[in-house]
């Protein structure tokens, strides 16, 4: 008799506990197999304290492999479940699909980033669901403090050091309180403009902080947040983000270069398309965690509405303590539907208290019900972390014990850009890649710190598993790579960075006009060695690999590039016409070069390679000789980096 097929989604709080309970459960009866886009468990309680720079971003997360060796890990994100055949279709991290047959299915998905219909927030506000938005907020405010401290200007010194986190729940809470800790470190060491210091926001439209908590919790964690200098203001949200700042609803307009985005937390959008009866985003089981009618599928975690059998009438409530109990159960019932394990167990809860830590000996907590603040709350609040992390107790503990006699290392890493972590995404735990694979996002968000690659918004995109091409006229998001070369004003002495594939390959990059400015090739072009051409661009006629005419080395600028003419890509192989000064290049068979190409004699009234326009220097309008930079962007706004 073969053994059973037990698939679980997810590998979160609920997930992981699930494929754990069930390895022990099953002794090797059954083929448990673990679906989850990375190869870690992560804890999140503990990813302020990353954002911070008080725990390495290791620490945090425990290897799948090691910590259950008898499941099966595949790594990849489920795309469609098909119901009747017992199937699932999932994308791997390379873009290959992938098919899972199952006998038992275990939906433990989580949840991502929950969005508002505000104008602006998906564009500049970056949530804080994963370990990629940890270290990119960990990047962005030490780079802000470090501009700020250069900065000439009162004005964008204080934009740059005013940080906004929406959202006063657990998680914002604990972002604001460390950052707040974080941020005054840094300037004791690059001190800002005299009477200056950063300044830290916490909106939310909760009459208090803490909401859903005890309100002793409650006023211990708002007392704190206001002695350390949190500029705390509840009833009050964004109306409107933008570049330069977020209007609130109360009419003020707040300058800053950061929004963070922690309201709260939506279902992962994977269970809505399987048509099964749902409950505000999440899908609706029995006390069992079974789907009713479905007796091979389960689910728990914050994609499950759970009966709160302790509140009859209510669910419970999406937290990770709720998650974790959910996996033990799960695991129990899935066993027992097999004939694994014992018989069948009702999810109940007993409320155990919550913890909050409010960084260096600050916390609030209410074990068992007692109301705890100050250093008992902080011992506490650790010692439960400590508790609870299924691994790296010991280097948890380890870097606690050095932050509290070392002094913090603000220093940017950037490993993670802002595009890469987009507000609104269906995988906060997954950094995206320029041409890599990932689900299909918002067309709206395509501009903007938050903006999706035009790739990851097309249906040809990298979904189906290759790298993306953007339609024809979308016009690619501003500051990021894979969506064709970017603009450089002439003369600017900026250089551009070069493509993720292009770097691995080791070679350089293409010159451009401008003194120290260099060009962005594609990937197609980077791989066949050739030069970048502008869209619709077709190869000389006589030219060793079909090089593009307006990719010469000593030619004279295009049309439509600064203080040039355009070239006209005649079909039969002409080259060029109308280029300053030349004459047509005459490409036909036995005939002489085109001139202005390589070995070729130089148009006339041309100046010789290398010398300077008349009047001895370089200008916008008489860039300096050099290959012809590519057309395909829209603006100078282009080349902006991440503010």
């Amino acid at each position: 008799m073969s053994r059973p097929r037990i698939l679980i989604v997810g590998a979160g709080f609920a997930g992981f506990r699930t494929a754990r309970t069930l390895s022990r459960l099953t002794r090797g009866r059954a083929h448990i197999t673990l679906l989850n886009p990375t190869d870690y468990f992560l804890y999140l309680p503990l990813l302020p304290q990353v954002a911070a720079g008080i725990l390495e971003p290791r620490r945090v997360t425990v290897s799948l492999s090691d910590s259950l060796p008898d499941v099966r890990l595949v790594l990849g994100e489920a795309d469609r479940i098909d119901l009747d055949d017992r199937t699932l279709h999932y994308t791997g991290p390379e873009g290959e699909g992938g098919t899972l047959a199952y006998d038992r299915l275990v939906l433990a998905a989580g949840s991502v980033n929950k969005l508002l219909p505000i104008p602006g927030v998906a564009e500049h506000a970056h949530g804080f669901r994963g370990l990629p938005e940890a270290l990119y907020l960990r990047d962005h405010v030490t780079r802000q403090v470090e501009l700020a401290a250069s900065a000439d200007d009162a004005r964008t010194c204080a934009a740059r050091c005013t940080f906004v986190v929406v959202g006063a729940g657990y998680t914002g809470t604990e972002v604001a309180a460390h950052g707040q800790m974080f941020t005054d470190a840094q300037v004791r060491r690059h001190p800002l403009r005299r009477g200056m210091r950063p300044r830290w926001m916490l909106l939310d439209v909760a009459p208090r902080v803490l909401p859903e908590m005890d309100g002793k919790l409650s006023a211990t964690a708002d007392r704190v947040l206001r002695q350390r200098g949190v500029d705390v203001r509840m009833g009050t949200s964004v109306k409107e983000a933008t570049h330069d700042g977020v209007l609130l609803t109360d009419g003020e307009f707040v300058e800053s270069r950061t929004l963070v985005w922690c309201v709260g937390v939506r279902p992962d959008p994977l269970v809505e398309s399987l048509g099964l009866p749902m409950e505000k985003g999440r899908l609706l089981v029995d006390p069992h965690l079974r789907v009713p009618g479905r007796p091979e599928l389960f689910a728990c975690g914050d994609v499950a509405a759970v009966p709160d059998l302790e509140n009859p009438g209510s669910y419970t409530p999406m937290t990770a303590q709720h998650a974790w109990r959910h996996g033990k159960v799960a695991a129990q019932n899935v066993a027992a539907s097999l004939g694994l394990g014992g018989a069948r167990t009702p999810y109940r809860h007993r409320d155990l208290g919550f913890v909050v830590d409010l960084g260096g000996a600050k916390a609030a907590a209410n074990p068992l019900g007692v109301a705890l603040s100050g250093v008992p709350a902080g011992a506490v609040t650790r010692g439960y972390h400590l508790a609870a992390m299924p691994g790296n107790r010991v280097r948890v503990a380890a870097d606690w014990l050095l932050d509290a006699v070392l002094p913090r290392q603000a220093v940017q890493l950037g490993l993670v850009r802002s595009w890469s972590v987009p507000l609104d995404t269906s995988s906060p735990e997954v950094a995206r890649v320029p041409g890599g694979p990932g689900r299909q996002q918002d067309a709206s968000a395509r501009s903007g710190p938050g903006a999706a690659l035009a790739a990851d918004t097309d249906g040809r995109g990298t979904g189906a598993g290759g790298p993306g091409r953007a339609r024809p006229h979308d016009e690619p998001a501003k500051g990021q790579p894979g969506s064709g070369t970017r603009q450089i004003r002439p003369g600017s002495g900026a250089a551009q960075p070069r493509d993720e594939w292009e770097t691995a390959k080791g070679r350089p990059v293409t010159g451009r006009p401008g003194p120290g400015a260099a060009e962005v090739r594609s990937e197609a072009e980077t791989a066949k060695g050739r030069p970048a051409a502008a869209p619709g661009d077709e190869p000389a006629g006589d030219q060793a690999g079909g090089e593009p005419a307006r990719s010469q080395e000593r030619g004279g600028p295009a049309r439509n590039q600064p203080g040039g003419e355009s070239a006209r890509d005649q079909a039969g192989g002409e080259a060029a016409r109308n280029q300053p000064g030349g004459e047509p290049a005459r490409d036909q068979a036995g005939g002489e070069p085109a001139k202005n190409q390589p070995g070729g004699e130089p148009a006339k009234n041309q100046p010789a390679p290398g010398a300077p326009p008349p009047g001895g220097r370089s200008s916008p309008g008489h860039p300096a000789p050099g290959p012809v930079k590519r057309t395909d962007v829209a603006d100078e706004d282009s080349a902006k980096g991440d503010s």
